[in-house]
């Protein structure tokens, strides 16, 4: 059996340091006294958080990781939308319509891991 802890530090630590921005922007708003911004984003935060943990694919083995992976990306993109939001809009932040291309890479897993689970990984015969 192979010992696979950097997937699940890959999976892990990639998947918090998604959401560092949310908490930086949530923290600024709390200091700017945005209190219902910062608070949303506090709890966008937590959500993640619990979704990386609980939707680990060591953790739901036979499931594809498109669909543990759909909850957190839910999560990020609302946290996109918060952010737009608590800025003032897209014109507001400075941003146009445009700036929704550069979600496209974000979303680059989804196709390439998306139908493959966990213990597909661990079956491969090794040479």
């Amino acid at each position: 059996m192979k010992n696979r802890n950097g997937e699940k530090i890959g999976w892990i630590g990639g998947w918090l340091g998604s959401f560092l921005w949310v908490l930086a922007l949530a923290v600024m708003f709390l200091f700017q006294n945005k209190g219902r911004a910062g608070l949303i984003g506090l709890v966008l935060v937590a959500l993640g958080v619990f979704y990386i943990f609980s939707c680990a694919p060591w953790k739901n083995p036979q499931t594809p990781y498109w669909r543990l992976m759909i909850r957190l990306y839910a999560v990020f993109l609302t946290a996109i939308v918060w952010a737009l939001w608590a800025f003032g809009g897209l014109q507001g932040s400075g941003l146009n319509e445009w700036f929704l291309l550069l979600l496209l890479p974000v979303l680059t897993p989804l196709f390439t891991l998306g139908r493959r689970t966990w213990n597909q990984f661990t079956e491969q015969k090794e040479p």
